[in-house]
């Protein structure tokens, strides 16, 4: 079985081969492909990552290269995981937004919309070269923001399916809580990548016991702390929605806080410095620790699982990905993409079914996915007039004077990546 990772030079890359050797039964890969353009990361990584494989036993064969359409070449699996402008870019989108009272992210609002506009057109390139050289392949897509470039490949008729770790972080989260294995604890998760909730943690299966009002009563506060949320908030909706949910929910404590302290950029462009360091060094044979707070917990594992369903092996039957929404959620499009339960096999991921939701939820999905047509519309055709639509759609703007001002700065600090511009 061969996999190629686009984007093999991350530094995060390490925990994604620790998860390939582990899990190698799951999985088994006879050929690792890791592509990237910088050569000089790619070979720290690459190294690294060979070095884990013998220490843990796995005889499968690592290749690094630049040259992507000989990486892919024949593989049954390509992994995405780009990030178009760097840690620089990000530091952008992370500050420009504040100049105008919105929040700045990178999945999310301006910065995400920022983030979209560079990715989706690199991404369908690259999709379009797997097509042509591994026409059976898989695509997995990690590369953010997920929901708009999961739904720009399979617009364009590919084979794949997004992945996020947000929900195989909250099921460890509550097994860890309610003392029991991982496997055990079935989420009822719903929603759009980065914009969730969970509103059922059961027991042994789809149908097993809701846990999910021992964990509020019992764990409240420390579930609160997690998403930086007040417990008195939880306990009203009953539900636990995804930390992204704090930028809606409490939007303008997050811009003050922004305003105060280093971006998240700033921090993780500094961890990956120290993180290259540490590769370098020929005794190291394990992922370090620092790469913990790196971020994307558990993304080998789902990985892992997400991969070998899709190629027939012994991954897990349900499992929360972001696919087609075909009707799951009556009140989106079918070709909208959600990120809910799904069985996965050889021939993709067919969601299941799920309650009506609370106009809550659902309102303000909708709303997200108004957006997200925009954002994806924008990406293919270009444009200042689209790129403001979105904006003044997206519901963390939503005021055409900041749609505006925004416009004008993401232009401004995107250029070099917009062929329209």
């Amino acid at each position: 079985m061969k996999l190629a990772v686009v984007g093999g030079g991350s530094t995060y890359t390490p925990e994604l081969i620790d998860g390939f050797a582990r899990m190698r039964e799951t999985l088994p890969i006879s050929e690792l492909v890791l592509i990237d353009p910088a050569a000089d990361r790619l070979d720290l990584v690459g190294g690294l990552a060979r070095r884990i494989f013998a220490k843990q036993g796995h005889d499968g064969r690592i290749v690094t290269t630049s040259d992507l359409d000989g990486g892919v070449a024949g593989a049954d699996a390509v992994l995405l995981q780009l990030r178009v402008g760097g840690q620089a870019a990000r530091e952008k989108d992370e500050t420009w937004p504040l100049e105008c009272g919105c929040v700045g992210q990178e999945t999310t609002g301006a910065g995400g919309l920022a983030k979209a506009l560079r990715t989706v057109p690199v991404v369908l390139d690259i999709a379009e070269r797997v097509r042509r050289t591994a026409p059976d392949a898989w695509i997995i897509d990690f590369t953010n923001p997920v929901g708009i470039v999961t739904r720009a490949l399979l617009q364009a008729g590919h084979r794949a399916v997004g992945l996020c770790n947000v929900a195989i972080g909250l099921q460890r989260k509550f097994a860890r809580l309610l003392d029991v294995a991982p496997a055990d604890v079935h989420l009822d998760h719903m929603g759009l990548n980065h914009l969730t909730w969970e509103t059922g943690v059961r027991l042994g299966g789809p149908d097993g016991a809701d846990m999910l009002p021992k964990l509020l009563a019992e764990h409240g506060d420390a579930i609160a702390d997690d998403l930086r949320l007040p417990r008195p908030l939880l306990d009203r909706l009953g539900v636990v929605p995804s930390y992204y949910l704090r930028y809606f929910y409490a939007h303008d404590e997050v811009v003050r806080e922004m305003r105060t302290k280093p971006s998240r950029a700033a921090k993780v462009a500094e961890m990956e410095r120290r993180l290259l360091r540490m590769y370098a060094d020929p005794a190291l044979d394990e992922k370090p620790d620092l790469l913990a707070e790196r971020g994307g917990a558990y993304y080998s594992e789902a990985a892992v699982d997400l991969a070998a369903s899709l190629l027939g092996g012994a991954g897990s039957p349900v499992q929360v990905v972001n696919t087609l929404n075909n009707g799951t959620l009556p009140f989106l499009p079918d070709d909208a993409v959600v990120e809910v339960q799904a069985r996965v096999g050889t021939g993709g991921a067919a969601p299941l079914a799920v309650p009506e939701l609370d106009p809550l939820y659902a309102g303000l999905i909708a709303a997200v996915t108004a957006y997200e047509d925009l954002a994806l519309e924008a990406a293919l055709r270009g444009g200042r007039d689209r790129v403001f639509k979105a904006l003044l759609a997206h519901p963390l703007i939503g005021q055409y004077a900041y749609a505006e001002k925004l416009t004008d700065r993401l232009v401004a600090h995107n250029r070099e990546h917009l062929a329209w511009a």
